[in-house]
Parts: C-alpha cells; structure tokens; sequence
C-alpha cells in the first residue's frame, strides 16, 4: 500500500434500538428528524463533527488522519417498534449504493445492533451480509451500542468491533474512535486483528444495567482495565436490550486481539463468567406507584426524581402514559415538573388558548398497549400555558453533545404544582438542555419527574438528591411476565429457571 496516498474510507449511521413490544411505529421519517429528507453527504459530516456520537468520533479519527471520506447517511431513530420495510430498504440503499462499484481501502459503521425489521430479526447482520456481497475483503469496523443484541454471523463479517463502557452512554464518541483507529490500523497493517464472541441465556433488566452502579459497573471497569493495560485491542460486554422478542436478546461478549484467537476466547469467557455469576444483581423489583410517590413526598431532598421508567420512550415507550402524572397529581406533589406527555392534540390546543390562558383538555392515553394489555386511560386536567416552544434544541452533554434535537411543538402547562410538559414527538430527557430551552430553573425545583430509565443520570444525575423508581404501566414494563416471548432462546434467566 502506497501509505503516502490517504486512506478512502466508506461511513455511515443506521441505528435504531427496536421494541418489538411497542405499538410505535416505525417509518422513515422517524430516523430523518421527522423528514422524508436523507442526511447524507457533507450535510451528514457537518451535523456530526465534533458531536459525542459514535459518527462524531469516526470523524475525530478521519480528520485526523487526512482520510478521504464518504458518508453515505446518518439515520437515527428513537427506539419504537418494528422498522418499516419501507425504512430499511430504504436507507440499506443508500449504504449499499455508495458501497457499489467503488474502491475503499475500508468501512466505519456506526450501528445500534439490536435492530429488528418487519422481515429481518437481526437488522444489522442482514446489512453486513449484503455489504459483505459488494465488498467481500474490505476490512469493515463498527460502534455498537451498550444495549446490543448480537448475533454470531453479525459479528463474523466484522473486522473490528468496539461497544460503548457507559450507560448512560457518554462516551459514544470514544467507541467510534477506538473502533476507527483499530480499523486504520488494520488497514496499514500493523494489527491483525480477530474477534470472540459468545453469550450467555441472560435477560438483564434494563433499570439494572447502569454503569453508576454494580453489577454492570465492574464488568466495564474491567474491559476499561483490558484495553488501557493494552492486553487486548477491544473488550466489550453488551448487556443487551430485552424488549425484543427475538433469538439473541440477552447479553454477550465480544473481545479483540491481535492475532490470538485463544487469548481472545480466554478474556471473552472471563467476562460472560463474571456476568453469570451475578445475574442476581441483573434483576428489578418495584413496589406499588402510590408508596413511591409517598415516599418521595416524605423525602427531604431537593431535587428528588421520581423516574416514570415504564414509558421511557429511549426503550420503546410511547411517552403518552399518565398514571405516573395522575398520582403525583392525587398526592398534591408542589414545585414539580414532568417532563413529558407526547400529545400532539394537546399541544395544539394548549398553543391555540396561548400563554396566559386556562384551559380543561385530556392528556395522553393516545396508544393501545396490547403487549402488555394495560389500559392507557388519558387524563383531565385543568391548565394554565406557561410556554409555548418550537422544541428545537441542542444538547449540552456529557451524552451526545452537541447533537441537535427535535421535540416538535412543546408547551409548559401549570397543573396544580406541576409543571407539566407535553410535546409533540417522543424524545428522552438526559440532557439539562430540556429544562433550560423551557425555561425552566431547576433551583426552584423540588421534584423532577422524569420519562426516563437510567440516561437522565448523564445530565441530572449529580443534581439529584434522591431517587425513586416509580412503577406504572408501559411497554418497557418492569415485570418481565407481562410480556409473550415467543422467539428468544429457551431457557433463559430470570424467564426459566435455570
């Protein structure tokens, strides 16, 4: 290789976490800001430069290296139900069209890897596969989320492969580098490397997985510990997504070496082992929504956050669940905020009574949770507009900084002591920027409510002075036997007894 000419590189996003639970559907709008318009190209470079996203540290790395790049798309969608065939075709397209008839010297994928399309179980491997027919020796590197669901064949058409160490996910960025450096170096020759992959019959819960805390914070320490002490080039545990009904949903292990293949099944088996050994820790158990919210009423802390995780849309929710609301509202909670009800309805009549005005109108209840069978029942309320917004913002970080993001039409409504925010799309707070484009302080806040499962700690979390898990209904339920599995391997824990 002429290493005097820069290195051609292909790169592209296409992730989407898929609820196959969730009645939330899932067009191609949804990954295009709720536009039929592809991010592509330099547009595509210029929304991810310098952003704290997997796409934001290919970027970092290819800048840095004078590499001539193509982004064929960045597509991101909000997790929700099944992807569209529409969708998939669609986007797959345009990777595959950059791909075609073209020389690189390799690929940088930046993916979730726990997709699943109304005729692919395993979104990503279905990709590589039909990359792989059009580029059968390029040497391809990927950025997986935390949450993956993977798949064998998946990671075999991989050359490298790096997978997030935090939930909340701050260091996306870091993922895309570590796997765009690999793959440069690959590429030069100076690593060759190999992959291990395996997996254990585990389902964590999700409220479980975070990183501020055991069992999932030792685990990430030690593939920290493995790739800084340069024992091995990438060491990733996926703790998995498990609302998806399909055979791999669970956690696995994927570890990188340079050339030794039994080194690298050593450290894979070492970190399944040590996650086996604590699935125990893995597990959630709630209590009745009415003792939570009583117990943060008696809480002397300022913030408490109530967390109203079952309808955490970065999970699949539909964000239109009240019951949460409705009991914070029952037990008189004062100097509140929820933040949100997606209601479009709402938001237009709430924009079209204006600021200053009152106004009695239903709240959520706009999906039927079928999975679950829970009865998502709206709510009436009396209401005062505060704010009407357009919901556009960019985010702070430490997660996903700089990304902009898109809310749709918000309004602030004055519930008794709650502040209430109601939007118009669905998107998870985790940012201070959610409050702050509200105008909202959260000094003057005594309890945050909160549509979120373990990402609200990257933006609040050092605020918080309490914390209550609030059990409600959802489709990223707490309780595993509300849902059908029909697809997943069996047995697999906590589902059988193993």
């Amino acid at each position: 290789m002429n290493r005097e000419a820069p290195l051609r590189l292909l790169l592209a996003c296409f992730k989407h976490e898929t609820n196959t639970f969730s009645p939330a559907p899932t067009p191609l709008r949804r990954f295009f800001r709720d536009s039929d318009t592809p991010l592509v190209g330099d547009a595509a470079a210029t929304a991810r430069r310098g952003t704290g996203t997997g796409m934001g540290g290919f970027l970092e790395v290819t800048d840095r290296e004078g590499c001539e790049i193509t982004i064929a798309v960045v597509a991101e969608a909000s997790p929700s139900g099944l992807v569209e065939t529409e969708a998939y075709e669609r986007i797959v397209g345009l990777i595959l069209d950059a791909a075609r008839g073209k020389v690189f010297d390799g690929i940088l994928l930046d993916l979730h890897g726990a997709m699943v399309t109304d005729e692919h179980e395993d979104g990503e491997g279905e990709l590589l596969r039909r990359l792989r027919e059009l580029q059968p020796t390029v040497p391809i590197g990927a950025a997986f989320d935390m949450h993956a669901n993977l798949y064998p064949e998946m990671v075999a058409r991989l050359t490298v492969l790096s997978g997030y160490h935090t939930y909340p996910h701050i260091d996306m960025a870091a993922a895309g580098q570590r796997a765009a450096e690999l793959l440069v170096r690959t590429i030069r020759g100076e690593i060759h490397p190999v992959l291990a992959w395996d997996n254990r019959p585990m389902l964590p819960h999700v409220m479980r997985q975070g990183t501020h805390a055991e069992p999932n914070r030792s685990l990430q320490a030690r593939c920290i510990e493995l790739e800084q002490s340069g024992t091995v080039l990438a060491a990733s545990v996926f703790t998995g997504f498990p609302h998806a009904d399909i055979r791999n949903a669970g956690l696995s292990a994927v570890v990188c070496t340079d050339a030794n293949a039994e080194q690298a099944r050593q450290m894979r088996d070492a970190l399944l082992d040590q996650a086996w050994e604590n699935r125990s820790a893995f597990l959630y158990e709630g209590q009745p929504l009415a003792e939570s919210v009583a117990r943060a009423k008696s809480s002397t802390g300022r913030p408490v956050v109530l967390l109203d995780h079952c309808d955490n849309s970065a999970s699949g929710g539909t964000m239109d669940t009240a019951g949460v609301l409705a009991e914070v509202l029952r037990q008189d909670l004062q100097d509140a905020v929820f933040y949100a009800i997606r209601d479009p309805q709402a938001v237009e009549r709430a924009i079209a009574a204006g600021v200053g005005n009152e106004l009695t109108l239903s709240l959520g209840g706009l999906s039927e949770l079928k999975a679950t069978g829970d009865v998502n029942a709206p709510i009436t309320v009396s209401a005062r507009v505060r704010t009407i917004s357009d919901g556009a913002f960019r985010l702070r970080g430490p997660m996903m900084a700089g990304v902009a993001v898109i809310a749709g039409k918000t309004v602030v409504l004055q519930v008794g002591g709650v502040r209430v925010v109601v939007t118009s799309l669905a998107t998870e707070p985790h940012d201070l920027a959610y409050l702050m484009s509200l105008g909202i302080d959260l000094d003057r806040v005594r309890y945050l409510i909160l549509k979120s499962r373990v990402h609200w700690r990257a933006g609040f979390g050092s605020l918080a002075q309490d914390v209550i898990e609030c059990d409600s209904i959802g489709v990223t339920t707490s309780d595993y036997s509300k849902l059908r599995f029909e697809r997943v391997r069996r047995p697999i824990y906590p589902l059988d007894e193993l």
